[in-house]
């Protein structure tokens, strides 16, 4: 009797590995036929590689539904805060007598559910920049919905 001894990480890497070929077939719609061949090429028991191709086969059509969900999704500003700041000093200078905008974005990522904090301080000359860039942004965003 032949007792294998098979590490953790050789495992983890043949399942990645197996995850990459049957996510690129589903992405390619590779019939089950073709796809078990090319599992036996790569060394794969015929076995083994036919009772994949089945239930890949008998799933094909959800696991491409899934990708498509999954595919172009885009972080979401989930909050904004912000605040007005008017610099009469600072330690390096004397006078500075300007206002400050601070942003805090709130940016959830749809893969992870996580939320990130993003925070930056801007003069109100690049604050005005800004605005306008987002509305101009926003603008374009709309019409390309509308068309």
């Amino acid at each position: 009797m032949t007792i294998f001894c098979i590490e953790s990480g050789d495992v983890k890497a043949s399942i990645a590995g197996l995850s990459f070929i049957i996510s690129s077939a589903a992405k390619y719609d590779v019939d089950g036929d073709s796809l078990s061949n090319e599992l036996q090429q790569l060394g794969l028991p015929k076995e083994h590689s036919s009772a994949l191709c089945k239930t890949y086969e008998d799933n094909l059509k959800k696991l491409q539904e899934e990708f498509r969900k999954r595919s172009l999704q885009l972080n979401y500003l989930e909050s904004t805060e912000w605040r007005v700041d008017y610099i009469i000093s600072s330690s390096q200078l004397q006078e500075v007598n300007e206002p400050c905008v601070q942003l805090k974005l709130k940016i959830r990522n749809p893969d992870t559910n996580h939320t990130e904090p993003i925070c930056f301080t801007m003069t109100s000359d690049k604050f005005k920049v800004f605005l306008n860039e987002l509305i101009q942004a926003h603008t374009s965003m709309e019409n390309l919905g509308q068309s």
